[in-house]
């Protein structure tokens, strides 16, 4: 008894399940890098410093945008309300330490403005936020 032949289909390898999971994890990785990335104040372009430190986290930070706009913890203030806002910000804190994000296009009489209101406050450590 002969069994019927059967037809030879060339043999296929569907990658359109392998390309769908490809793309999830693309994703998941894009959108997880998004949610490292830490921003403690505006977006500014910092200035690059070779020499820089590291610091701890500051309650207290002051971002001068390239527009020349103040804010203070991602709140916008005036520069004449600096001095008594860092203050009250400063009052319940152990940690005196106000950090200045500056965008590298401002002018440097700004940032240095800014930096005299705060060398007002008693306590105050100042320090300049850069990028390595």
């Amino acid at each position: 008894m002969r069994l019927p032949e059967e037809p030879d289909t060339p043999f296929q390898i569907n990658i359109v399940p392998m390309i769908d999971v490809v793309f999830a994890i693309l994703t998941f990785f894009i959108m997880s890098s998004l949610y490292l990335t830490r921003s403690e104040g505006l977006p500014v372009n910092l200035p690059s410093a070779t020499t820089a430190k590291l610091q701890q986290s500051a309650p207290v930070t002051l971002t001068i945008d390239q527009n020349g706009q103040i804010a203070l913890n991602r709140q916008a203030i005036e520069l004449d309300q600096v001095t008594s806002q860092v203050e009250n910000q400063l009052a319940n804190s152990d940690n005196k330490l106000v950090i200045i994000n500056a965008d590298e296009r401002v002018s440097h009489g700004q940032v240095v403005a800014v930096m005299d209101r705060v060398r007002q406050i008693n306590g105050a450590r100042l320090a300049i936020q850069t990028q390595r």
